[in-house]
């Protein structure tokens, strides 16, 4: 059984969302080359949390999303907010902010579309876009080379706050009255 156990949580600790109970007794019955019962999958958890729990770890495995997923402990949580909060707070930098508003107005956008726009190279902008998900490959433009067309990523949206691209302030919210030429007709 301690086998078993070994092997679920090297399925639990890679699996990158939860994953079923159906589908870790697949991989162990093809893997293993032996019948596993969901009755034994079940049980091996079991197992491990409270082997988790004895040792006194910080984590355990939780049923989440339909699966199983490695989660920290909830007394664990205040500890994690800390963290989550210090790596939320790496700012962007004035270009990258630049590039990504350019990005998530005009996308698809290539990249030398985004030069254009900004008189200046963004490759290491477009790098640490991509490096935070925050914008993504959305396809190959058919043009002549088929560069590659950047848009903004889900990540975009939560960091931001919105539920859809459209919701994205307009330029007319940014125009003050005060330059404004001519008069305003009643």
């Amino acid at each position: 059984m301690n086998i078993l156990q070994n092997h679920i949580q090297a399925l639990v600790f890679c699996a990158q969302s939860p994953i079923s109970i159906e589908e870790i007794q697949r991989c162990l019955t093809e893997s293993l080359q032996m019948e596993v019962l969901v009755s034994d999958v079940l049980e091996a958890v079991e197992n491990i949390n409270e082997q988790l729990t004895d040792a006194g770890f910080a984590f355990q495995i939780y049923a989440i999303g339909g699966g199983y997923q490695f989660l920290t402990k909830p007394e664990y949580q205040e500890t994690v907010s800390t963290y989550l909060k210090h790596k939320s707070k790496k700012k962007l930098s004035a270009s990258s902010l630049e590039t990504l508003a350019i990005i998530a107005y005009k996308q698809p956008i290539t990249r030398s579309a985004v030069e254009q726009i900004r008189g200046v190279g963004c490759d290491y902008a477009i790098h640490k876009l991509l490096e935070k998900e925050l914008i993504e490959i959305k396809g190959k433009a058919e043009t002549i080379g088929r560069p590659v067309l950047y848009g903004t990523s889900q990540k975009f949206m939560d960091y931001f706050g919105i539920n859809h691209i459209k919701d994205l302030p307009q330029l007319k919210d940014f125009a003050s009255e005060e330059n404004m030429i001519g008069e305003i007709a009643d």
